[in-house]
């Protein structure tokens, strides 16, 4: 485990100083048939009923009421898929355990203290066949399982306030889906010395690796100057062994300034990418992100976990 807690502008600074910066193959994702509405925080695709697939956030440039629905790739651009559901949800994610198809994400409600939103899960063969088997508690976003292929499933959390301050990582194990549960979530033991009290973070995606380590697709972000004001959101990864319950290899893998240039929802969010998923290519990966709260881009970088 990490003995010094770097703070993410000094993980920023390392990427910079590593980072390929002429020749990158980025692209912005084109999607129709949303009514002029934003599409971002996507996954990366996946396949499904016989189709390469996008989730993505649905909303308006002025609101945060989205849905969630899932595009397929048309002519070079992405299009509802016809007959498939949508959701009421904020930021979707997507993975596999005991290749059934597992879709989460944030559902958001409205109460007289204000905003509340738990992370939801649903099930099913594919994308046409899906039902609700699991709320996460309230509060909690960035809830992700990985299958571990021994008849355990790794569960990472993401508790903020008087359990995990503005955001950190904890981790526990369940035999099934049946036995995923408020509790066992709420005791998951925290991952130490990952975050700077004034940073945050969370997973977004997990990889199995093949040596029985988890390869994490994550995020980072701080205010600047920790003033509270404009946010800062970065890519990140690292690995972390369930044996020893212990991470290494902590990096920023992608920021803002690396994809191309593109419109943003609010001044605020203008240095923030959404770490949506990774493609796998033969020596480097394909990045997903939802860019600014407004848009969808894809980027290539070097293999994370390698």
């Amino acid at each position: 485990m990490s003995t010094k807690i770097k703070r993410v502008t000094e993980l920023f600074n390392e990427l910079t100083q590593t980072r390929q910066t002429t020749d990158i193959k980025t692209e912005k994702l084109s999607f129709v048939g949303v009514n002029g509405f934003d599409v971002y925080n996507i996954t990366a695709p996946f396949q499904s009923a016989g189709k390469t697939v996008i989730a993505g956030r649905v909303e308006p440039r002025d609101q945060e009421h989205s849905d969630v629905v899932f595009f397929e790739q048309i002519d070079g651009q992405w299009c509802p898929i016809d007959g498939a559901p949508s959701f009421k949800l904020q930021d979707p994610f997507f993975t596999f355990i005991n290749d059934e198809l597992i879709i989460g994400g944030v559902e958001v409600k409205e109460v007289e203290q204000g905003m509340l939103w738990h992370t939801v899960f649903y099930r099913g063969e594919d994308i046409f066949n899906l039902s609700h088997f699991f709320s996460g508690p309230s509060g909690m976003k960035d809830i992700r399982l990985c299958d571990m292929k021994n008849g355990r499933i790794a569960v990472f959390t993401r508790p903020q306030g008087d359990i995990g301050g503005r955001g950190t990582i904890g981790y526990t194990e369940v035999a099934s889906l049946a036995e995923l549960s408020l509790e066992a979530i709420d005791n998951a033991p925290l991952i130490e010395g990952m975050f700077h009290p004034m940073d945050w973070g969370g997973v977004n995606e997990t990889h199995l690796l093949e040596n029985g380590e988890i390869g994490l697709l994550a995020h980072v972000a701080c205010f600047s100057d920790d003033t509270g004001n404009e946010r800062h959101y970065y890519s990140a990864s690292f690995i972390f062994d369930p044996k020893q319950k212990s991470f290494r290899d902590f990096k920023i893998i992608a920021s803002r300034d690396q994809f191309q240039q593109g419109a943003a929802k609010r001044s605020d969010l203008v240095d923030v990418i959404f770490s949506s998923g990774l493609v796998f290519n033969k020596d480097t990966v394909t990045l997903y992100a939802g860019v600014s709260d407004a848009e969808a881009h894809l980027i290539e970088i070097p293999h994370p976990f390698k």
